[in-house]
This record gives C-alpha cells, structure tokens and sequence, in this order.
C-alpha cells in the first residue's frame, strides 16, 4: 500500500543522507574502494553540534551532549534483505531542551550480482516493543558484493516520546541502479525523470501518481498510457493482474480515466498519470507486489519504482494516461510552469 507518515506527531525522523542535500552513502568511500561510511559533518554540521558543527536555531531537535550506546538485542539489528542494524546511541539534551534524541548505525551487504540503490526504512522501538518512529534512508549504488554504512536520526521535539531501547530494520527495497527513479539529482542520459510519490489510501481505495519531468535540453513527447510490469519482492513478474488502460474501473473521479492526447514537454515540463486499485481481499491469495518496473513509451528506458501495491485479491491495476502537469514547479526556476 502507499506508505502513510511514518513519523509519529512527537518525533522527528531525520535522514542524514538528505537532511540539507544530495550527498548518500555512495558518495563517500564507497566508491574508490572505502566503507562508504556517511558522517554527518559531511552533511549538516550546523543541526549535529556533537559531530563538531557550529549552533543552530532550532536546540530542540538538535542532539547534543554525550552519545550513549545503548543495548541492542540480537533480534532488533537482525539481517533483512542484506541490510542489519549494528548499532543504537542516545543522546542527551542541552540544558532546556525537550526530550532525548536517537541514532542508529546500519550497514547494507550487496549479496547479488548487479549495483543496487537501496530504500531502507530502520525502527525505532520502545520498551514495549511497539514502534516510537520509522526513519526511510536511500542508500544508493552499492555494488555486487560491497558493504555500506548509513545512519539514520530519531529526534524527539517534545519529550512526551517514549523511550527508545532497539532498533530493527523494518523492510527493505533494491532496484537496479540502471532502473532508480529519482525525483532530483542529476539528469539521467534519457533526459526525463520518472518517479511515484507516496500516493493517498482511504476505504481501501489506493491512488499513487507517477512523474515525468522533462529536465533534458530537447521536447519529449509522450502518447497514451505509461507501460507497467508488476514485481514481487524478488523482482519477479507478477502474474494474474490485469493492466487496465484508465481509472474508472477501480472508481471515478480520480482523473485517470480521460483518453490520451498526444503531450510534448518542453524542458523543464512535467506530465503525470494516475495508478488506482484497491485492496479488497475475498477468496483467494491476495496479490502484493512492491515494485513496479515502468516505460514512459514504447521504446523508453524503464524506471522501476516502489510504489507497495497491495492489490488484495481484486486482480486489477488501473493506470490514466499522461497529462500535463500544470502544478509542477521547476526548481531550477522557482516558480510554477504556466
């Protein structure tokens, strides 16, 4: 299903991959043959005082003070796809500030053969077991048989947080790294990005839209229906689920359900187009399938996305066609496309 907030209204998850720009765990030494250890002075120093940086404005989601290891049992880091927890620290407050802060070390093992472009999302637990905060981390291009490291920030805002005593991985995704969709960074070689946002569930109704930004030097025209391939989590083609052209099977009203028109975007335009299904589950095995590998057109290179299709036993995909976007904003501009 489309991932909900996974922050709860207390905490603050904070990635430091992404928490003031681009930098992740394959820009460090992973790729002249290191670790590929992040730190976060290579970040955010101005947020993370305790890994040498300056003040900030905001002392109560800043950790600071001592870090404290913290116990973590042999069942909260657990190996899960290749990737493990290796370690739990706390950190106390500055003099005034709420609550207590958390960060937990991982490491991710490339046990296949080909370079992959990890999501992995880590837990943050109480005592209780139950889940204090779910902090999502990309780690990119780790290659066959490497093994890198990240960390992820669990920032309590209030202090009304319970307190952390483990950490676990909670799930794991890895797409090719040829195939990683990408909302920002450089341009791939096909001059256009294609992306899925986090998308929106109510009733059992799931509706996710995918991207496509022109951020080439060339038009690029699009006609009809973006080309999916359903994946589990082996990446292996789903079968048994219908691939419908428009929306208003699975319901109205969600504006997939027009007929293409023919959409040339000029650089720095976007298009976008609507995924709907539902979850209900009535006899039989219901259908999950994490992955979606996509083609913008016939011909395109694919993009494979995550957007967690959870199609219970409903054996039925709605997908819109392409339509311009008009909200999109480019932000090499700054303001919106007219």
């Amino acid at each position: 299903m489309p991932r909900a907030s996974r922050t709860v209204p207390v905490v603050v998850g904070l990635l430091l991959l992404s928490a003031c720009g681009t930098q992740n765990a394959s820009q460090g030494d992973a790729a002249s043959g290191g670790d590929g250890q992040v730190r976060a002075e290579a970040l955010c120093p101005s947020q993370y005082p305790q890994y040498g940086g300056g003040p900030t404005a905001e002392p109560s989601v800043t950790p600071s003070g001592t870090r404290t290891p913290l116990p973590l049992p042999s069942t909260d880091g657990s190996a899960d796809g290749g990737v493990r927890v290796t370690a739990l620290y706390g950190w106390g407050k500055e003099s005034g500030c709420a609550g207590v802060d958390y960060s937990a070390e991982f490491e991710v093992a490339n046990r296949g053969t080909e370079a992959l472009t990890y999501t992995v999302t880590v837990g943050f637990l109480s005592a209780a077991g139950g889940a204090v905060d779910n902090v999502e981390r990309i780690v990119e291009a780790v290659g066959p048989g490497r093994t890198v490291k990240g960390t992820v920030v669990m920032a309590d805002t209030t202090g009304q947080a319970p307190e952390v005593t483990g950490a676990k991985v909670i799930e794991v995704r890895g797409v090719p790294v040829a195939e990683a969709s990408s909302a920002s960074g450089p341009c791939p070689a096909s001059g256009v990005r294609l992306y899925a946002d986090q998308g929106n569930a109510a009733m059992g109704l799931r509706v996710v839209g995918l991207h496509l930004v022109n951020c080439g030097t060339r038009p690029y025209r699009v006609d009809g229906h973006p080309e999916l391939e359903l994946l589990d989590e082996d990446r292996d083609t789903v079968d048994g689920v219908r691939i419908l052209e428009g929306t208003d099977e699975i319901s109205t009203g969600l504006g997939g359900d027009g007929g293409p028109q023919p959409v040339v975007l000029g650089p720095g335009e976007a298009a976008a187009a609507t995924l709907a299904w539902r979850n209900t589950t009535q006899s039989g095995d219901p259908v999950n399938a994490p992955y979606a590998r996509v083609w913008a057109k016939p011909g395109a290179d694919p993009v494979t996305v995550v957007p967690e299709f959870d199609l219970g036993t409903t054996g039925k995909l709605g997908v819109g066609p392409w339509e311009r976007d008009e909200t999109y904003r480019d932000p090499a501009a700054g303001t919106a496309r007219p």
